[in-house]
């Protein structure tokens, strides 16, 4: 048995009190104390279904953070699924062998809110945009975005269109975002003589919805209320896959409009279905 001599256990008793003692601020200043959870960064995705800056060609309210990018390819293969046989068609690998009109993008995140880009198609047209995030459905019942955009055929020399619209999203039960967005598009009209209207007022009304861990079925639609309207208005259905910052999406529309002036203008005088597909990565 071993024996401690009463002085020493008082010495080490105090010791250890004075030892806790001094430790006893620190332990306070490192312990968190509860707080309410803190808000999204600024340029966060909100909602999980919002996961791209576009539908099929029509804006979306996601932001781009500060400092970020972001970049587009799209493309809509000339070929009318309808035209021909089906053998034509399976032929032609369901217009794939057709020409295509190619679109290239790119975004830049000014700030959390504003964002400016530039999109350019295989015809020549030239589009440069920006839009500001005015309210998060964190914040409000819906999301509002102001979108902006000019653009020039022929290389931004003829065919000026500016156009100003407003993008409505709501989120519902995580899995669905619909859209509705009245637009303006100015001169769009490239004809004018013995045509009143010259300017198209349309209303884009879009979903995207989760069927899938990471899997998206994508409608949209862009009729025109009032004003220059010729051909059918624009619609399509896509699905879309999304894999870590890339967005893969195969579509079909009516059109081969990927800029507001294009969406505008109309399709052919009858709906001819077409295939397409976009890419998107952002940076």
């Amino acid at each position: 048995m071993i024996r401690t001599a009463p002085g020493r256990v008082r010495i080490g008793f105090i010791a250890g009190v004075l030892a806790c003692a001094a430790a006893a601020p620190a332990l306070a200043q490192t312990s968190p104390a509860p707080s309410t959870p803190a808000p999204a960064p600024a340029g966060a995705r909100v909602s999980a279904v919002e996961i791209d800056h576009t539908l099929v060609a029509l804006p979306t309210g996601l932001r781009l953070a500060r400092g970020r990018s972001a970049f587009r390819v799209t493309h809509r293969f000339l070929r009318p699924l309808g035209a021909g046989s089906v053998g034509d068609l399976v032929g032609d690998l369901f217009g794939l062998d057709s020409g295509a009109r190619i679109g290239l993008e790119y975004r830049y995140g000014l700030t959390s809110r504003a964002e400016i880009g530039v999109h350019r198609t295989s015809d020549r047209t030239l589009a440069v945009f920006g839009r500001y995030g005015v309210v998060q459905q964190a914040t409000a019942p819906v999301a509002l975005t102001v979108f902006m955009s000019l653009e020039g055929t022929n290389n931004f020399r003829d065919e000026y269109s500016p156009a100003v619209g407003l993008v409505v999203s709501r989120a519902l039960a995580g899995r669905v975002i619909a859209y509705a967005e009245p637009m303006f598009v100015g001169d769009t009209n490239p004809f004018e003589a013995g045509v009143d209207a010259d300017h198209t007022l349309m209303v884009g009304l879009g979903a995207r919805v989760l069927i899938g861990r990471s899997t998206f079925l994508v409608v949209e639609a862009a009729p025109r209320v009032a004003g220059y309207a010729p051909g059918v208005s624009h619609i399509a259905v896509a699905f879309e896959k999304l894999a870590g910052g890339h967005v893969f999406q195969i579509n079909v529309s009516d059109s081969l409009g990927t800029t507001l002036g294009q969406l505008a203008r109309g399709g052919a005088p009858q709906r001819d279905w077409r295939l397409g597909f976009n890419i998107s990565r952002k940076f």
